[in-house]
């Protein structure tokens, strides 16, 4: 890369009106913000953007308070020796209007590459590669693309490629009948253009909503006519009609692709994270062997702060979180403890989330059968919930500040 090109990555982290499929983690924590594999959903793409020369900027984009992103925001500016800034919406704007709303402020320093990542994917993030491919296509833009199975599809954007050139030869999002089993992954690399492309959608827009007579056929058609004019969709409004015409490539992933709707899936890939800290970060997986600490099994996070009882038995897919405390005898499987929680003598954890200052008593177990994509899948414990001894609590969500004394299966307890 020349040395005059900068880059800057922007992060798309949404805000509180959506991630209501994430309570009840979500209720005092913004949903960007839960720990996978022990860090920060939104750190994973962050550290990734650490791999692209000439970085210039990080801006993270939602309409959460700012107070809430504040304090991460300023710690990972120092970790990073990188600016990184949040901004924050007045209103929702959509995927490529929010990044329109605050152009000025992006290309401040002119970049010549922006990345625009979505907070909730969970990936290998490959940018640096993704760059060299949209350089050597020259187009506006580049998007990452997954092979997944047919049946599945449907649920995200599908697009047909050149199989030569990888141009986007055509983009349908959530279609209805099968189009093509290479979906959308939410990560894009693109030039400044993108920002005169949704001015063209809003431009359009404002022009159609000023012809005051609409004949009805056109009433009929116009279901986007209701919409802002400074509301654009990044794939309705510009990669459907920008398809085709030698604007838009992809690049295409072999690696784990997941998207983080629901807590199961938090879980998920909390794992998938794990397993790639033995490629990134291998000094921040456990290891032990049960004589002076814990019988670490498989990828383990365990903060430094934890306490934990050499005699447990830990992992595999497991993250323990700040202050936590692991008593003798306690097993833990496929499960997030979250900060200051406490797991007792003996108890056992497998496929759960065990919320912040929870506590599971003696004997204890709390369990589920691990179908990250059952709504009742996994077993996820809301903040301060007591689960008293010799207690099992199987396949279900506990909201926060409950006391547990009886056993449940298959509930949700409000």
């Amino acid at each position: 890369m020349e040395s005059s090109e900068k880059v800057v990555a922007v992060i798309m982290v949404g805000g509180p009106t959506k991630g209501t499929r994430f309570r009840p983690l979500s209720f005092n924590t913004p949903k960007p913000l839960f720990p996978l594999a022990g860090q920060p959903m939104v750190h994973h793409p962050i550290s990734a953007c650490k791999g692209i020369t000439n970085l210039a900027q990080i801006f993270l984009i939602g309409f959460y308070e700012e107070r809430d992103f504040a304090l991460y925001v300023s710690s990972l500016s120092n970790e990073l020796r990188l600016p990184v800034r949040y901004l924050k919406e007045d209103k929702p704007h959509g995927s490529a209007g929010g990044i329109y709303y605050f152009r000025d402020i992006i290309l401040e320093d002119s970049p010549s590459y922006m990345f625009l990542l979505n907070c909730d994917v969970c990936c290998n993030f490959p940018l640096p590669d993704m760059l060299e491919a949209h350089k050597r296509s020259g187009g506006m833009g580049t998007i990452l693309v997954k092979k997944v199975s047919a049946e599945s599809a449907n649920q995200f954007g599908a697009l047909v490629a050149d199989p030569v050139t990888n141009e986007l030869l055509h983009y349908t999002e959530k279609p209805e009948t099968f189009v093509s089993d290479l979906i959308n992954c939410g990560v894009y690399v693109f030039t400044s253009e993108i920002f005169d492309a949704i001015e063209d959608v809003s431009v359009h827009r404002e022009g159609r909503a000023n012809l005051q007579r609409i004949s009805s056929f056109e009433a009929l058609q116009s279901a986007t006519r209701n919409l802002p004019t400074d509301f654009v969709r990044l794939d309705q409004d510009i990669l459907s009609p920008l398809a085709g015409k030698k604007r838009l490539y992809t690049y295409q992933t072999m690696e784990f692709w997941e998207q983080i709707k629901t807590p199961g899936m938090s879980l998920k890939c909390s794992a998938l994270y794990l397993a790639q800290f033995q490629l990134t970060s291998p000094h921040l997986l456990a290891t032990g062997n049960g004589t002076k600490s814990a019988n670490i099994v498989g990828d383990v996070y365990i903060h430094p702060s934890a306490k934990v009882h050499p005699t447990a038995k830990i992992g595999p897919n497991v993250s323990v979180s700040a202050n936590v405390r692991v008593a003798a005898g306690v097993r833990l499987i496929s499960c997030i403890i979250l900060d200051d929680a406490e797991i007792m003598e003996n108890a056992v954890v497998i496929h759960s989330i065990i919320g912040w200052k929870s506590s599971v008593g003696k004997w204890s177990r709390v369990q589920a059968n691990g179908d990250f994509n059952d709504k009742l899948g996994i077993t996820i414990l809301g903040e301060a919930v007591i689960v008293e001894d010799e207690v099992v609590v199987t396949n279900s969500i506990v909201l926060p500040n409950k006391t547990l004394n009886l056993s449940v299966a298959e509930e949700i307890i409000l």
